[in-house]
């Protein structure tokens, strides 16, 4: 079985300004449902038999609006309440998906976060391919929006995100540095098991990023993949939400 993890819980600050009012933007469109964030990903389906979304801000109306506009995917749907949406911080969404499948019998999970608008080719080749995969956009590396990862002198990987929005920081020397297109691949089902059932409270109250860094940042280069997203597009506000219309 092949799962999609997409993680929608978050307060959407920065779009809901940017509109004036309180909005979900995964659910976000000017004309049709088809048009939101969280459809556009769901029909980039590369074959997954399960649909893992998790919410948490404005929960009921995103219940309501699978039930009336993702009919198509109501089989392959389960959704999961994150309750510490406003509190805890991404990680907190992400464990609750890997709690939620880790008794499944699954081969591999592709996680996306939400707000995320992705070329159908490049996230066929994430879904494709045999191996675990992280991915990388084109876009610049700008502190106040960008998730990072650098490559270490010996090639590990770590993953850098300022919450305030402000400013990245290095530490070390390092070989390459790269903005994160924000989706990834676990194609080890008992690697992931074992980091979800050890979790603590510092990755289930952090970002994502701690348990994701803890999946990748100990992995052989031939452990995985890297994959340059052709069309890649973070939408922060709704000025970039409107960007995608140029890329379809």
């Amino acid at each position: 079985m092949k799962i999609l993890i997409v993680t929608v819980a978050g307060l959407s600050a920065r779009f809901s300004q940017s509109l004036g009012y309180s909005c979900l933007k995964c659910l976000y469109y000017e004309n049709r449902p088809e048009e939101s964030l969280l459809h556009r990903m769901l029909c980039r389906d590369s074959g997954f038999d399960r649909l893992v979304i998790v919410g948490g801000f404005l929960y009921e109306e995103l219940e309501n609006a699978l039930k009336r506009d993702f009919g198509e995917f109501q089989d392959k749907i389960t959704l999961v309440k994150n309750d510490h949406y406003a509190d805890y911080g991404s990680g907190y969404s992400l464990y609750l998906a890997l709690d939620k499948i880790k008794d499944m019998d699954f081969s591999e999970a592709v996680f996306a976060e939400g707000d995320l608008y992705v070329d159908r080719d490049s996230f066929r080749k994430v879904c494709s391919s045999p191996r675990n995969v992280i991915t990388c956009s084109q876009e610049p590396i700008l502190a106040n929006k960008a998730v990072a990862f650098y490559f270490d002198s010996g090639y590990g990987i770590h993953y850098i995100y300022d919450t305030e929005h402000s400013a990245l920081e290095i530490r070390e020397p390092f070989l390459g540095i790269f903005n994160s297109g924000q989706i990834w691949k676990f194609a080890d089902p008992g690697r992931l098991r074992r980091i979800t059932e050890s979790a603590g409270e510092r990755e289930k109250r952090g970002t994502n990023l701690e348990l994701i860094q803890r999946y990748f940042g100990d992995l052989s280069r031939e452990q995985y993949e890297i994959v340059t997203f052709k069309q890649w597009i973070n939408c922060n506000t709704v000025s970039d939400y409107r960007m995608i219309e140029a890329n379809e």
